[in-house]
């Protein structure tokens, strides 16, 4: 299945990140308005153009990108570069210009792309966006080829029966993916808020997947009991939690501070405060030898070890890996076997 590229250059439309969440620069937002309707007809190039110059000049992020993709959308395609140059310099009709003019519009308020054209892919899938809700990076999909590489690896040793469970789901595109790879998986998604519960399920159903997915409208903190009691044991625990630094929230772009949920994104004062629930209740959620995997800040892999190795002895903390762009951006742990299970295997 083709893809959008997002691998390469731009991330989200407006997040200048130093990793999926990391830490973004705040642009100046300048009142803005659409360029004149045109009074002759144009074609699509014409079209990208116009937009591109009028993005340029008012401060938009991804001028080029922005342009492209929101046109490209709105003629089937999801870049510009697979459509027919036909399609691309024949006149536009009227209501497509105006459809245009109305989504370009959007992004010029600095709503992000993902969110004007309601759609995004996260690895072989199109997901539906809609804001508040988190939309997933391609750091994201590198979490989830994590865990899908370490489940295929347990399958091929004859492991076969599985059950993961994503704390913060937001659009669902961690779990969803992890089902759509391994059809034996059983998932469990929980999201604090209302909204991301809904878009995960209106996702699971038009891929065909929510007969495998549970969906829980739940905070972590809050629900702790609640979550202990209908998401264990899992075999594999993954979550790209809310890990920004409170004060970094200061400087998030417009694009971020308008549009998305910023409990997905705010970890408290050190970032870690959903972290620290996540790994406090994961000895009690996890099944013998079962794994978590956490997205995090580049700075938090050694305070979350120290923290681990001081406060649950019944984790150990595994590994460290480094995104694509080379930072330290993922912490992996596996619960130890309980003295419990040391007795039965000597009886």
């Amino acid at each position: 299945m083709w893809r959008r590229s997002l691998h390469a250059g731009y991330r989200c439309f407006g997040c200048k990140s130093v990793g999926p969440k990391g830490i973004w620069g705040l642009h100046a937002v300048r009142a803005c308005s659409a360029p004149a309707f045109p009074a002759d007809r144009i074609t699509a190039l014409q079209a990208v153009d116009i937009w591109k110059t009028h993005f340029k000049e008012k401060g938009v992020t991804e001028p080029d990108h922005s342009s492209q993709y929101i046109i490209a959308h709105l003629l089937g395609a999801k870049t510009i570069e697979i459509l027919e140059q036909k399609k691309l310099t024949e006149f536009l009709s009227q209501e497509k210009i105006e459809q245009i003019w109305t989504l370009c519009t959007r992004r010029l308020s600095r709503m992000p792309v993902q969110y004007v054209i309601e759609e995004w892919d996260f690895r072989d899938l199109t997901l539906k966006m809609r804001p508040p809700v988190f939309i997933p990076r391609p750091e994201t999909e590198e979490l989830a080829e994590l865990v899908l590489t370490d489940l295929q690896m347990k399958q091929m040793n004859g492991d076969t029966q599985h059950t993961c469970l994503e704390v913060g789901c937001g659009s669902g595109a961690i779990s969803l993916s992890l089902l759509y790879s391994l059809p034996q998986l059983v998932a469990i998604a929980l999201d604090q808020s209302q909204d991301a519960v809904d878009l995960t399920r209106e996702n699971a159903l038009r891929l065909g997947l929510q007969d495998r997915l549970q969906i829980h409208h739940m905070d972590v903190i809050k629900d702790a009991e609640t979550v202990l009691s209908l998401c264990s044991p899992v075999s594999a625990l993954v979550s790209n939690p809310p890990y920004l630094f409170s004060e970094d929230m200061l400087s998030l772009e417009p694009e971020i501070l308008r549009f998305e949920d910023h409990t997905a994104l705010d970890g408290g004062k050190d970032g870690l405060k959903v972290i620290k629930q996540i790994l406090t209740l994961a000895p009690e959620i996890l099944s013998n030898h079962g794994r978590v995997y956490l997205e995090v800040d580049p700075r938090h892999p050694p305070l979350i070890q120290q923290w681990v190795e001081a406060n649950v002895e019944e984790l150990h903390y595994m590994e460290t890996r480094h995104d694509i762009t080379g930072r330290p951006r993922f912490c992996i742990f596996q619960k130890k076997k309980s003295n419990k299970d040391h007795k039965l295997d000597l009886d």
